[in-house]
C-alpha cells in the first residue's frame, strides 16, 4: 500500500526552483532514504510534505489525505524531526515528555504505558529527571524522537536526523527505527551520511531539487556503466590531478586513503590508462558514496556543457 505519494510537488522561491517536479510513491513499511548535498531541496521536500511549507505546484497524499487540504488528519498521523533540537532545555526529559504528551492530547493510562515503552525502547529510563540541554547529542536525538512518537505516528519524517552525532549513538537509533518499521512504522529520511543511506530499503538521489536517481541500494551500485578502481599512491594529489584530464574518467574522489576511480571501458581501457599513469588499478565494488558522488558529477557536467 502507497503511504506517501506525490505528483509534480514544486516549489519555487522567487527565481529558484527548490523542488522540481518531485514524483514518489513510497510504501507502508518501507524506509525512505532522500540523499543529496546542501542546497538539494531536501529539507524544503520533507516540509511540504509534513505541511509546513505550501507547494508552489504538484499534489503531496501523506496516508491517504492529501497535504494541502486535508493538513489536520495529515498532521495525526506523520512525526517530524527537524535538524535542529527543538524541545525546552531547561525542561527534564520526563518533563519533556509529558509536555508533549499534552499537547498530542493522550492521557491518563495510554500515556503512562507509552512513556515507560519508550523510555525501556531508548534506554532513557536512567536520565528521565536530566534536563534536556544536559544531554549528550546522541541523547538529545533520542528524547526528539520519543517526544514525536507519543502520538502514535503511522508516518515519521526525520531530517538528517543523525546529524554531527557520534557513530555509536547513530547506531542505536538505527536500531530504535528498525524496531519501529517491524511495527508497521513508514520512515522517511534525508541524510547527509551514505553508509547511513545503505541502511533504507530504497534511497533518491537528489541535487538541485530533482531526483536524480531512485532505488534500492544494491541496485543504485549497479547502475553506472561505468566501473570503479582503486588505486593506491603516496601522491594523491597529484595523481587526481592527473587522471582528471584523462578521457573516459568520469570522477576521481579521495576514499581514505585511497583513490577511487570510475572509468568508463567504452572511452578508454584500464590497461592502457594504468601503463600511461604507471600504477595498478584495482577492480572494486563501488560504495553508495562512489555511486552518489559519480552521478553529481555527472549532473554538473551535463550543466555546464
Amino acid at each position: 500500500m502507497t503511504i506517501i505519494h506525490t505528483e509534480n510537488l514544486t516549489r519555487k522561491f522567487g527565481a529558484l526552483t527548490a523542488v522540481d517536479h518531485l514524483n514518489l510513491d513510497i510504501a507502508e513499511g518501507e524506509i525512505f532514504g532522500l540523499v543529496g548535498p546542501d542546497g538539494a531541496g531536501k529539507t524544503t521536500t520533507l516540509r511540504m510534505l509534513c505541511g509546513l511549507m505550501n507547494p508552489t505546484e504538484g499534489k503531496a497524499i501523506v496516508a491517504g489525505h492529501d497535504v494541502a487540504n486535508e493538513l489536520d488528519a495529515v498532521k495525526d498521523q506523520i512525526g517530524y524531526m527537524a535538524q535542529r533540537f527543538g524541545l525546552y532545555s531547561d525542561l527534564t526529559v520526563a518533563e519533556n515528555m509529558q509536555f508533549y504528551s499534552d499537547l498530542f492530547g493522550v492521557m491518563g493510562r495510554e500515556r503512562d504505558e507509552l512513556t515507560t515503552r519508550l523510555l525501556r525502547m531508548t534506554r532513557m529510563e536512567p536520565f528521565q529527571k536530566r534536563q534536556a540541554g544536559k544531554l549528550s547529542g546522541g541523547m538529545k536525538q533520542k528524547l526528539a524522537l520519543m517526544c514525536t512518537l507519543l502520538h502514535k505516528p503511522r508516518v515519521l519524517f526525520l531530517d538528517e536526523p543523525t546529524n554531527g552525532v557520534d557513530p555509536v549513538s547513530r547506531r542505536d537509533f538505527w536500531v530504535i527505527l528498525y524496531g519501529l518499521v517491524r511495527e508497521g512504522l513508514t520512515v522517511f529520511a534525508s541524510t547527509a551520511y551514505l553508509d547511513e543511506a545503505e541502511r533504507a530499503n530504497r534511497v533518491a538521489f537528489m541535487d538541485h531539487g530533482r531526483i536524480i536517481r531512485c532505488d534500492t541500494p544494491a541496485a543504485l551500485k549497479k547502475s553506472l556503466e561505468e566501473t570503479c578502481y582503486q588505486i593506491r599512491s603516496s601522491a594523491n594529489r597529484a595523481l587526481r590531478e592527473r587522471l582528471g584530464k584523462e578521457p573516459g574518467v568520469l570522477t576521481v574522489e579521495p576514499s581514505g586513503a585511497d583513490l577511487h576511480l570510475f572509468l568508463n571501458p567504452k572511452l578508454t581501457s584500464v590497461e592502457a590508462l594504468a601503463s600511461r599513469m604507471g600504477f595498478e588499478f584495482h577492480e572494486i565494488s563501488p560504495s553508495l558514496e562512489d555511486v552518489f558522488i559519480a552521478l553529481i558529477r555527472r549532473e554538473e557536467a551535463a550543466r555546464a556543457a
